[in-house]
């Protein structure tokens, strides 16, 4: 039955954020109070999402390295780059909205990129190590990056943003592979499956309980929001673009390209709303809200161009062989 309940979720993700951010904009003043739990309930969400994950598959992937330094290079030079770019296009002056588009981009892969990734069948073991590495990377890369960015034109608290990214998804990880290897892949038989459905209601609550923090800047439609929200769509799915050109530069087979696009296109949005709220002016953290209002749609969207892609070019190779 969790199974079956699971599967319904997956179809439904990218309806499940936008909703969640709805409700926790109107319902902010009852859901406010309970802010304090997001770190933990984002923790479980980590740990249960990394339950498929193993130190093996890991050692494999990094024994070809270019698909996953392409990744990471992506992830954290070329798109928080292209934010700032375009923020000081769209949003010159506005320091914390810049800092916000930014902030959506360094943050590391998104766990769930998993996913579509083994419903479009790229490269598991390569995509779970570009999250393991990015994961694990995340707590010095994040501060670093917006330091080096947008460090000048607002205050950080940088111990903090790395102490919440080691307890929201580092140590969660960590525990959930160990416990995988450890167990022959059992956890993952045992736990894996039973958790999956309420890490999937979780992601909606955490989203919910975000959105309510940071209400006031979503609950007035204005030129500037509506801006930001165009925005953050662009460079989300430019995202995708370059991960898909990155792919194909490389020459790599469909698997490895899957990867890319996921990996380098998605982003563990909650986590970076987390710590935009916790860390941040709530100015800061409306574009990375903003972002999980779209993050599954696009993703879905992309999965589909790209499996259109490869049929024509299977259709391509059987005419011309």
């Amino acid at each position: 039955m969790l199974q079956k309940v699971n599967r319904k979720l997956e179809k439904l993700m990218p309806v499940i954020t936008p909703v969640s951010v709805l409700i926790g904009v109107l319902l902010a003043s009852y859901l406010k109070g309970f802010s304090y739990l997001i770190p933990w309930i984002f923790a479980f969400m980590t740990f249960t999402g990394s339950l498929g994950s193993n130190f093996k598959s890991f050692k494999e992937a990094v024994s070809h390295p270019v698909p996953i330094l392409a990744a990471l290079g992506l992830l954290h030079v070329v798109m928080p780059l292209w934010a700032l770019a375009i923020g000081h296009l769209t949003f010159n002056g506005d320091a914390y909205t810049i800092t916000g588009l930014v902030m959506a981009m360094v943050i590391p892969t998104g766990i769930t990129s998993f996913v579509w990734v083994s419903i479009y069948k790229g490269n598991i073991a390569l995509t779970l190590s570009i999250i393991l590495i990015d994961t694990m990377l995340s707590p010095f890369i994040v501060p670093l990056t917006l330091s080096l960015i947008v460090g000048q034109n607002i205050e950080m608290d940088v111990w903090g943003i790395m102490k919440g990214l080691l307890v929201m998804v580092v140590i969660p990880s960590l525990i959930a592979m160990t416990l995988n290897q450890s167990t022959n892949g059992k956890a993952k038989q045992v736990l894996g499956a039973p958790l999956a459905p309420f890490s999937k209601i979780f992601l909606g609550i955490t989203v919910m309980l975000n959105s309510a923090v940071v209400a006031p800047y979503l609950s007035h439609v204005t030129l500037k929001l509506v801006g930001i929200v165009l925005v953050i769509f662009v460079i989300a799915s430019t995202g995708y673009l370059f991960s898909f050109f990155t792919g194909l530069l490389l020459k790599r087979d469909k698997g490895t390209v899957v990867s890319l696009i996921f990996t380098g296109g998605m982003r563990n949005i909650s986590a970076g709303a987390v710590i935009a709220v916790a860390y941040f002016p709530p100015a800061v953290a409306v574009p990375v809200v903003v972002g999980m209002l779209f993050q599954q749609v696009l993703a879905s969207l992309n999965g589909a161009l790209l499996d259109k892609y490869y049929k024509k070019q299977v259709h391509k190779e059987s005419l011309s062989a």
